[in-house]
């Protein structure tokens, strides 16, 4: 998927799974995992190996008899990964030479970083995307879907309809099946078209686990550049018609602020229905797989695992 080898990030869950097993995660079902969550008295077929001997002799001297107790482990399951990618025409600036961030190549990159991470947990990885206006699905499966998610990426076009991502929650909302309760939804866009709220809402009350990847450009989206008086080239989305555009200082001053403000109010509406973001602004490989470990070692802490 890349010359260099991805640094991949854990699949930290908000909470148990209920998924896949013989994975790398806890879940609430009860079997041979890692982590332990209780213990009980020994019924017959327990494995020797789960006596929990110290607490066998006390509660055999406290009662006066054999007592034999095991420890209970939750099972260790593979979690599922979905990915939801946002295909309208501004997701395709802004393209190289240009120095600004390539959103396609970004995405591309955080597509690989996923797919790998995916893999290296033995999920089963599924992707979609409106590109062509029709639901490009790839359901759930392991062996080939890594590399066939990086390829889509890499070809598929950018000419999505502006509510695409509303759209393919809805569709995934009908594939129940493919997506139970604690898959890795993680959602790539600029969020500049964003989906309504209520659209937020009801994708986690299906109990997946939501990650929007913001994926804006420092300088043209989150903030403004220092042009003023200068005739600078501006591109339409779908990269048709190139326009100059001249700003002066305090409309320069006045854009900076806007698109600040903006961006700040993207991430709280998100982080408003309890989704915390990774958030990209580079398309370097090594920057975005920065990105995805910062996200998991905060969930790993707790202070988004809720």
């Amino acid at each position: 998927m890349a010359a260099r080898e991805r640094r991949t990030f854990p699949l930290v869950p908000r909470r148990r799974l209920i998924g896949l097993p013989f994975g790398d995660l806890p879940s609430r079902r009860r079997g041979h995992g890692s982590d332990i969550v209780g213990t009980r008295l020994y019924e017959p077929g327990d494995p020797v190996s789960s006596i929990d001997w110290f607490a066998s002799a006390r509660l055999s001297s406290a009662s006066g008899g054999d007592e034999f107790v095991v420890r209970d482990r939750a099972a260790d399951e593979a979690p599922r990964v979905a990915l939801l990618l946002d295909r309208r025409p501004a997701m395709g600036l802004y393209p190289p030479p240009l120095p600004w961030l390539s959103k396609a190549e970004a995405q591309r990159q955080a597509v690989i970083s996923i797919a790998a991470s995916a893999a290296a947990a033995r999920a089963d990885l599924a992707s979609l995307d409106l590109a062509d206006g029709e639901p490009w699905w790839l359901p759930p499966g392991r062996r080939d879907r890594p590399w066939l998610v990086a390829e889509r990426a890499a070809d598929a076009r950018f000419a999505a309809a502006d509510d695409n991502v509303e759209q393919a929650l809805a569709f995934l909302a009908q594939r129940r099946t493919d997506m139970p309760g604690g898959t890795f939804l993680f959602v790539l866009s600029d969020f500049l078209a964003a989906p309504p709220l209520d659209a937020w809402v009801d994708a986690v009350g299906h109990g997946w686990d939501v990650v929007p990847v913001v994926i804006q450009d420092p300088v043209w989206e989150r903030g403004w550049p220092d042009v003023a008086g200068v005739a600078v080239p501006v591109a339409e989305p779908a990269g048709e018609r190139v326009r100059l555009v001249r700003v002066g200082r305090r409309e320069a001053e006045r854009l900076r602020r806007g698109h600040a403000a903006r961006y700040a109010r993207t991430i709280a509406e998100l982080e408003s229905v309890g989704l915390r973001p990774v958030e990209l602004g580079s398309a370097d490989p090594l920057a975005v797989d920065e990105a995805f470990l910062g996200w998991a070692e905060e969930r790993r802490r707790g202070r988004w695992a809720r």
